[in-house]
């Protein structure tokens, strides 16, 4: 049975994405795909779904996603350059015109006194706009650091796509 909030979150944004003919790749890490779960958990969701990227490593992120080794030395995966490079790699890397991606320390290590558990980075954007981006800091273990970024990516996505409509019109 799928998470009753990220399934609404979810049908939410593919009726969305639906009625404005636009498709969504994610790119993550932390949550490890349940991005992309939690949208293809939504029946006929191969309508506004083109892809999803589970970019863990720094090299998995500059082969698949075209993040600058140059940005990833500097300010280290959990960081919102990264994300923001992660989400134009995803649009240039697929059919989709809109983007989130995902980056995070889940715990229960790794963390470190600038990026302690818990600190999550999300980047939502479309195709030839400028990515916005957030830092998120997560309190619970690691399912509930997991499942709070699912939820934010997902309201980032629908709050990302008010100002699209508006802006192609």
């Amino acid at each position: 049975m799928p998470d009753k909030v990220l399934y609404e979150l979810a049908a939410k944004l593919g009726a969305a994405l639906k009625a404005q003919c636009l498709m969504l790749a994610t790119a993550e890490t932390c949550t490890g795909g349940w991005v992309a779960q939690a949208v293809t958990a939504v029946p006929g969701s191969s309508q506004w779904f083109e892809r999803g990227f589970v970019a863990y490593t720094y090299i998995s992120k500059r082969e698949m996603l075209g993040v600058s080794q140059d940005t990833l030395g500097a300010h280290g995966a959990v960081s919102e350059p990264v994300v923001r490079e992660m989400v134009a790699g995803a649009l240039a890397n697929s059919h989709a015109q809109v983007a989130v991606a995902v980056s995070g320390t889940a715990g229960p290590g790794g963390g470190t006194p600038q990026k302690p558990v818990g600190t999550v980075c999300l980047a939502w954007g479309v195709k030839n706009g400028e990515p916005r981006s957030a830092t998120l800091h997560i309190s619970g273990d690691r399912e509930a650091v997991r499942r709070a970024a699912v939820q934010a990516a997902l309201e980032g996505v629908l709050k990302l796509l008010p100002a699209t409509v508006s802006e192609n019109n």
